[in-house]
């Protein structure tokens, strides 16, 4: 790598003019990066970013979770939605029916955790799976009973009505949640960020001259990047700037960087991420794969916060709930925290190949979560504090900030 580097710093100045000119650019003179104020990058007059499949996926993944608070699905309709084939009518989308993508076939999916572990990746998808069965099984022929310890049904959450299994758990938001961690989280992080994807086989000589993927505008480099940056702003409204609507483009990271970066201890985390993914599209430019690792590990850091950050604050908002005696507000937000704690084993820590916690750290805390009799039913604010300190020890901030 190190000779490929010196062999194309003659010609880095060549390429980072692929970067749009139409902009205020915030040059690095150290580096001879030429980075855009916005997340525009052309080739000859024509744009070389594409993330057309995580906007799909964030559509389709959006549709799930919504069916399934609507009691008429059925569990081969949800099933159908969650692994998609290209002409099934599962969508009220006609483009989303047309798409070959679908959600399943990503979900624990990337190149660095589940290449060489495909038993934790079948396990995980078929979780989900188990999901979709126990809402359709237990919580929707119950749709119109009222929710008891042991007994599925609804549950009163201020002027809300949630919907519950005996345990307490609310599986629209359970899975919503954990779709965080298992597709988008590990898409980007662990798939699309990976120096075995963006250098895999010839991609770094074909960035190194300009050789663009065929019938594409492209490199193939340029494009894994820009899918991972798809799985955090596909779904924006305002591509240009979609930093602007962080938080309101989709249900699911970027809803969460949103809600993180709006807590005065976190200010600034959706600028970090932003401005990585922005100068790490331009090192790919120009040729300067050290920078663009720096940028990997800081989108990564930063990510991983995130997930631990609303983990954290959701187990908060439950143990408030509990003391309170206010039983749908506290199941609903424990399932929330149960969906971002089961995220937490795609999360990455950086300089190395590990999750911040790895899954049997994940399934300890869920199992503490749902140790009484009655699941949630059951849990105590001590518990809550005790998976609240764990997580937040790990990434160095404290409950009360998450809080």
């Amino acid at each position: 790598m190190k000779k490929i580097l010196l062999s194309t710093v003659a010609l880095s100045t060549l390429f980072f003019a692929s970067c749009s000119s139409d902009d205020d650019n915030n040059d690095n003179p150290s580096t001879g990066i030429e980075v855009p104020a916005t997340y525009k990058f052309t080739r000859e007059g024509s744009s070389t970013v594409s993330f057309g499949g995580q906007t799909t996926r964030i559509a389709m993944a959006e549709e799930i979770i919504s069916k399934l608070k609507d009691n008429s699905y059925t569990e081969a309709q949800l099933d159908g939605m969650f692994a998609h084939e290209e002409g099934g009518n599962d969508f009220s989308d006609a483009d989303l029916n047309a798409s070959s993508k679908n959600v399943r076939s990503k979900t624990a999916a990337s190149f660095d955790f589940f290449s060489n572990n495909q038993s934790d990746a079948t396990a995980i998808k078929e979780m989900f799976d188990m999901w979709i069965a126990k809402q359709v099984d237990d919580v929707f022929p119950n749709w119109n009973e009222l929710a008891a310890a042991g007994s599925a049904g609804q549950i009163a959450d201020g002027t809300s009505t949630r919907y519950v299994n005996a345990n307490g758990l609310e599986f629209n938001q359970l899975f919503g949640k954990s779709l965080i961690g298992a597709l988008m989280a590990d898409q980007a992080l662990n798939n699309y960020l990976s120096d075995g994807v963006l250098d895999a086989g010839t991609n770094v000589e074909e960035n190194n001259n300009g050789t663009v993927a065929e019938g594409k505008t492209y490199t193939t480099m340029e494009h894994k990047w820009d899918e991972a940056y798809g799985y955090v702003y596909g779904a924006s409204q305002n591509p240009e700037t979609p930093n602007a609507t962080i938080g309101d483009d989709d249900s699911f990271l970027n809803k969460y960087i949103g809600k993180v970066n709006a807590d005065e201890d976190f200010a600034g985390i959706a600028d970090e991420i932003y401005n990585a993914f922005k100068k790490g599209r331009a090192a790919i430019v120009a040729k300067e794969y050290g920078v663009r690792d720096e940028q990997v590990s800081i989108i990564r850091e930063a990510i991983s916060k995130v997930i631990a950050v609303r983990a954290v604050n959701y187990l908060q908002a439950g143990k408030d709930a509990v003391e309170g005696n206010e039983m749908g507000t506290a199941f609903h937000d424990l399932s929330e925290g149960y969906g971002f704690i089961y995220s937490l084993q795609f999360t990455r820590k950086s300089g190395t190949g590990q999750p911040y916690f790895t899954k049997g750290e994940v399934d300890t805390m869920i199992s503490k979560l749902m140790a009484g009799t009655n699941g949630l039913w059951d849990v105590t604010p001590a518990t809550l504090d005790e998976l609240s300190n764990e997580i937040a020890a790990k990434f160095n901030f404290t409950v009360d900030q998450a809080k």
